[in-house]
C-alpha cells in the first residue's frame, strides 16, 4: 500500500501535505512560520481530527526551534501565544485542544534551561505522532474483527491515512480487513461541499488496491435499500460524553439511513476525540465556514451570486443511531456514558 506522510518533520521544519491538491497533485507545504502552520490547519490543507491536533503540535516544535527566548519565561510566555493562536483555527476538532494542552501541561513544569524546554516540545511532538501510529492500527485491528466476510462497508467523508498519522480511523478498519484476507469493497460518499470523500478517500483506496465505488451523497439510500451495504463507518471529531459524535456535514443523514435500513453504524476514533466534558452534542461547537466553499467548486461559480448560504462543517450524530464506538481501547457498546467513561478513566 503506498502511503504518503500527512505530516512529517523534516530538516528543523514541519511539513503538511496540502490536501487541497489532491488528487491530482502531491505537494508538501513547508512551514517556516508558525502563521503558515494555522494558515495550512484553517485553509484544510492538513484535515482530519487527528491529524490536526498533531500538526498542532508540530507547530509548537517550530515555535521552539526558532525561538530566541532566553528565559523559561519569555519561552513559555512565546509557546502560550502560539497555542492560541492555533487554538483560533478550527473549534469542532476536539483533538486540536487536546494536543494544545498536552503541550500546555509540559511547559509548565519545572525547567532548568531553554535548550531543555525547546528539546522536550519537538520530543513530545514527535511521540504524539507516534502514539497516533499505534492508536491507528489498534483501532483497525478492533473493528475488522466486526467485519464480515465478504464485506460491503459505506464511509462518508476521509477518515484514513489522509486524517491521521497511518492508517486512519474508519478506512483502518478496511485496511486491517483488507490485510487479514477479508473481501472488503468501500461506498464512498463524495461529500459536498469540499468533496473529501471524491478526492481523498477513492485516491486513498484506489491506490491501496481495495475495491471502491464513488457515489454522490444523496445515492446513500438508494444503494443502502437495494442491500448493497453491510455496515456504515465513519471517524468523529469530538464524541461527547453520552457518544453523541460530530463528524462531517451529513454523517447524521447516513446514520439516520442505516438505523432505517437496519445497518450497523460504527464511529471509529481515537482517545483524543473524546470530549467527556461534553456532555451531550449540544455542548460540541459546530464550525461554519465560508459560503464559497458551497457557491463554487475548484473556483468555478455554480449558484447565482446573491444566494443565501448556511455552510456548517459539521453535524452531531446521536448516540442512539450509533451500534458502537471504537477506539484503541476496543470497542464501546451503550450507554455510552457508561462504556467511554468507564475504559477512559481506568487507566
Amino acid at each position: 500500500m503506498r502511503r504518503y506522510p500527512t505530516l512529517r518533520w523534516s530538516e528543523s521544519r514541519p511539513e503538511v501535505l496540502d490536501q487541497t491538491l489532491l488528487p491530482h497533485d502531491v505537494a508538501y507545504v513547508r512551514c517556516e512560520h508558525l502563521d503558515t502552520m494555522a494558515e495550512a490547519i484553517r485553509t484544510l490543507r492538513v484535515r482530519g481530527a487527528p491529524a490536526i491536533g498533531l500538526a498542532a503540535g508540530l507547530g509548537l516544535a517550530l515555535v521552539a526551534e526558532k525561538t530566541e527566548a532566553t528565559s523559561i519565561a519569555s519561552l513559555r510566555a512565546e509557546l502560550d501565544h502560539s497555542a492560541g493562536i492555533l487554538a483560533g483555527t478550527r473549534p469542532t476538532a476536539v483533538n486540536l485542544f487536546w494536543a494544545l494542552q498536552r503541550m500546555r501541561q509540559l511547559w509548565a513544569r519545572e525547567w532548568r534551561d531553554v535548550g531543555g524546554l525547546r528539546h522536550a516540545v519537538l520530543t513530545e511532538a514527535l511521540a504524539m505522532i507516534e502514539e497516533d501510529q499505534q492508536a491507528c492500527r489498534a483501532m483497525g485491528a478492533h473493528g475488522a474483527a466486526l467485519l464480515p466476510d465478504p464485506c460491503r462497508v459505506l464511509t462518508h467523508c476521509n477518515a484514513g491515512y489522509l486524517a491521521t498519522a497511518d492508517y486512519g480511523t474508519a478506512l483502518a478498519v478496511v485496511y486491517v480487513a483488507h490485510e487479514q484476507g477479508k473481501r472488503v469493497s468501500v461506498w464512498a460518499d463524495e461529500t459536498r461541499p469540499l468533496l473529501q470523500g471524491a478526492r481523498l478517500t477513492a485516491w486513498e483506496l484506489r491506490d491501496a488496491g481495495i475495491p471502491v465505488t464513488l457515489i454522490c451523497d444523496n445515492m446513500a439510500a438508494t444503494v443502502m435499500s437495494r442491500g448493497e451495504v453491510d455496515v456504515v463507518i465513519t471517524g468523529a471529531d469530538r464524541i461527547a460524553a453520552n457518544g453523541d459524535a460530530a463528524n462531517k456535514i451529513g454523517t447524521m443523514g447516513v446514520a439516520i439511513l442505516a438505523t432505517y435500513f437496519g445497518i450497523p453504524f460504527y464511529v471509529v476514533a481515537p482517545r483524543s476525540t473524546i470530549d467527556l466534558a461534553a456532555a451531550t452534542g449540544n455542548s460540541i461547537p459546530i464550525e461554519e465556514r465560508d459560503p464559497r466553499e458551497v457557491t463554487h467548486i475548484r473556483g468555478v461559480h455554480i449558484a447565482p451570486s446573491d444566494v443565501t448560504v448556511f455552510n456548517p462543517a459539521f453535524d452531531v450524530t446521536p448516540a442512539g443511531l450509533i451500534t458502537a464506538i471504537i477506539t484503541e481501547e476496543g470497542v464501546h457498546r451503550p450507554p455510552y456514558v457508561e462504556s467511554l467513561r468507564v475504559r477512559l478513566t481506568e487507566r
